[in-house]
């Protein structure tokens, strides 16, 4: 499916702004700045930079032009896993890409009791030692070659990048983390556990920014022993 020129360009803009190329309250690009850029009409344009302006990226003001919102570029909280090895001995194997159309997963994914979704099993090690087992489930519009090989889908967000221009880490996800005990038997398998430990179990749904179309719904359980989060707040 190809991606409208002006979502290219919205998403491209949104990067941008996220990475830091602006700051809080800085002028941002004209119109006229923007139609030379990306060599497109002031219609594709104008488009894109309305969609920045309605998730709150971007603000107007009547006769001064447009700027980097103040409130939305930086947040107040930010919470994260922190990894306590060194990420470059990573590794990911990819167990299984399966078509499926579970009512229950349908549901999570507010898709259609006739529609499908593919669910992605991955296994991530460091040093050869598994600590994280993902599952995650993708509307099947969302995967261009799913009887491609199992390396394809290592990084499911590379995927989205390459094959729709789209940048999961920039759009809207909401997340929710718990210890369980006991970690389920095929997923203490994967992790080399044994029955009597427990694992923290994290959900993590992603949405599309301006549809609200959910993109991924993921279940993912980490080993106990490789579990340590941050908080960060007021960091802008």
């Amino acid at each position: 499916m190809k991606v409208p020129k002006y979502q290219q360009i919205q998403n491209d803009l949104r990067h941008q702004i996220i990475s830091g190329k602006f700051e809080n309250g800085d002028k941002f690009y004209t119109e006229a700045e923007l139609t030379k850029l990306y060599n497109v009409s002031s219609i594709t344009v104008i488009r894109a930079v309305n969609e920045l302006v309605k998730d709150g990226y971007l603000v107007r003001q009547q006769g001064k032009g447009t700027f980097v919102s103040r409130s939305r570029k930086g947040k107040l909280v930010e919470f994260s896993d922190i990894e306590i090895f060194p990420l470059e001995k990573d590794s990911v194997e990819v167990l299984a890409c399966e078509k499926g159309n579970d009512p229950r997963i349908l549901e999570k994914l507010e898709l259609g009791k006739n529609s499908y979704y593919y669910k992605i099993i991955r296994v991530r090690s460091t040093e050869q030692t598994p600590y994280i087992y993902h599952q995650s489930y993708i509307p099947a519009r969302y995967i261009k070659e799913p009887d491609a090989a199992l390396t394809h889908f290592k990084s499911i967000y590379q995927r989205f990048k390459l094959d729709f221009n789209l940048h999961m880490s920039e759009e809207f996800y909401s997340e929710t983390n718990e210890v369980v005990f006991p970690t389920p038997t095929e997923v203490a398998k994967h992790l080399n556990m044994t029955d009597n430990e427990p694992s923290i179990f994290q959900v993590r749904t992603t949405k599309r920014t301006g549809t609200e179309e959910i993109l991924e719904y993921i279940e993912t359980y980490k080993h106990w022993k490789f579990f340590k989060f941050e908080i960060v707040a007021n960091k802008h």
